[in-house]
């Protein structure tokens, strides 16, 4: 094993980070932060395997646990050069002298992230979780990358001691509506696991006739859910009876992420009539994205009658780069946003349920130029509304400064969700959520500061972002498991 040199430069966390510089402002924040810091983290909106947790099974290696699953770093190191696959996307397991040469590979570009919030994760992973107290580069990559194998062979990090040290109360995870949830209920069992991990209900690719799979997936559903899928009530009841099946197994809520935010309602029979067509593979584009829309507009009424809160993440081209996407698949860092329009779109499904008391409506989006215009007014009158915090490409510190900015003064700090994660990457989650609580602590404290809000309304507040928020917005309730 490599002993860490003590002679390159540290790697060392400051108290302060991410809080203002201002001298007035920054005793502020560092009292809010501190409220907080140590709080329950409340993740309902993430990617992290159910299997991780429910197996425990030690970590392979850093590089599997680090790299291969986080497209933040895999996307980075493939614009400078580093090929997917040299970083374990897209095939099995890496052998030990792979997966060091991909840790190299991070290590080398380490000065790509500067500036970026993968940089700044990773920084918290390294020296909060793993210890590690030099700067990566070429010349250390052995040493740490031996450093976190050591520590990766220690009971007190495996996936269920990691839960607890990160002080997880709730993980959501994403599931297809196919999934058996068989380590759910494993979890949900085992009577020595606080935690509480649930699955998410995500229809995306049962939803769009365009898609190749279309048909082979809706026959799948109708044999997972025992109902003849060969008409449209067939496939609207199946798929209402696998959400009621997600939410006896702990579902609080259904994800959808598409293309755009158009709805439209369509009657029946004209909806049966595309899905005929669909399956018969005679739909035009229009018809199926009519369908597609339509069915958006179904999951809210679904919501409506189950009580699954209903997100939605549209503005993405997905697997932008078709060659990429042939070769390795989906999530692998090769999507890329677009803008997006929700005023408009959104009408026909709020002009039916945006009022009705059982729906919660998380709105997520990438556009940073909606948030003022179109989010914060939809959020600020419909009661079922809330705005998501920044996800993806802008959940960093920049952008969610201008989020807080910009939906406040519309929709205060009640009608947004609470921090949502939405990683893969398991040991980032709890620098996420810090990075989080310590932009927050510092918005606060400037409105503070102009005499806008008194300290202890800003505690208040604070401690609703961090816990109130969430358990609402998601139906999650006041207490763990």
């Amino acid at each position: 094993m490599g002993l860490v040199p003590t002679t390159t430069p540290s790697l060392e966390l400051h108290p302060d980070r991410l809080l203002p510089a201002d001298r007035e402002r920054r005793p502020i924040a560092r009292r809010l932060y501190e409220s907080v810091k140590d709080l329950p983290i409340i993740s309902p909106h993430g990617h992290v395997p159910p299997s991780w947790i429910s197996e425990d099974t030690p970590f392979r290696d850093p590089t599997s646990l680090l790299i291969t699953p986080d497209h933040y770093i895999t996307r980075m190191l493939h614009a400078h050069g580093v090929p997917l696959s040299d970083l374990g996307v897209g095939r099995g397991p890496l052998d030990d002298s792979a997966a060091r040469a991909a840790f190299t590979a991070l290590c080398t570009h380490w000065s790509a992230y500067r500036g970026t919030p993968v940089r700044y994760w990773l920084e918290e992973e390294l020296a909060g979780i793993f210890g590690v107290t030099v700067r990566p580069s070429a010349e250390t990559a052995d040493a740490i990358y031996d450093q976190i194998a050591a520590k990766l062979a220690e009971p007190g990090f495996r996936p269920r001691a990691l839960m607890d040290a990160f002080g997880i109360d709730v993980l959501a995870t994403t599931d297809d509506p196919c999934d058996s949830l068989d380590e759910h209920a494993t979890l949900a069992a085992d009577s020595t696991f606080a935690p509480r991990v649930v699955p998410t209900f995500r229809p995306d690719k049962y939803l769009d006739p365009a898609l190749a799979t279309w048909a082979a997936d809706v026959d799948r559903l109708g044999q997972v859910s025992g109902i003849d899928t060969g008409d449209y009530a067939g496939y609207v009841a199946a798929l209402e009876e696998r959400r009621r099946y997600f939410v006896s197994r702990g579902a609080v809520s259904a994800d959808h992420g598409v293309i755009d935010a158009v709805t439209v309602i369509l009657d029946e029979a004209e909806a049966s009539r595309i899905f005929t067509a669909a399956r018969a593979g005679t739909a035009t584009e229009e018809e199926a994205t009519a369908l597609r829309r339509h069915m958006l507009s179904e999951m809210a009424r679904m919501s409506c009658e189950d009580g699954l809160v209903m997100t939605i993440h549209p503005g993405v081209r997905r697997n932008h780069h078709t060659a990429t996407f042939d070769t390795y698949g989906p999530d692998v860092g090769c999507d890329i946003p677009i803008s997006v329009e929700y005023t408009d779109s959104l009408r026909p499904l709020l002009d039916a349920y945006g009022t009705h008391p059982n729906l919660n409506l998380v709105l997520f989006t990438i556009d940073e130029t909606v948030y003022s215009r179109e989010l914060a007014p939809l959020a600020g009158f419909y009661p079922s509304v809330y705005v998501g915090v920044p996800w993806w490409f802008i959940d960093a510190p920049e952008a969610i400064r201008r989020f807080r900015s910009a939906v406040t003064e519309t929709a205060g700090f009640s009608r947004t969700s609470g921090f949502i994660d939405d990683t893969r990457a398991f040991c980032s989650i709890p620098a996420r959520h810090d990075m989080s609580r310590r932009l927050d602590a510092g918005y606060l404290s400037e409105l503070v500061v102009e005499h806008r809000l008194g300290e202890d309304e800003a505690h208040e507040a604070i401690q609703d972002l961090v816990v109130a928020n969430p358990r609402k917005v998601f139906k999650l309730g006041g207490e763990s498991r």
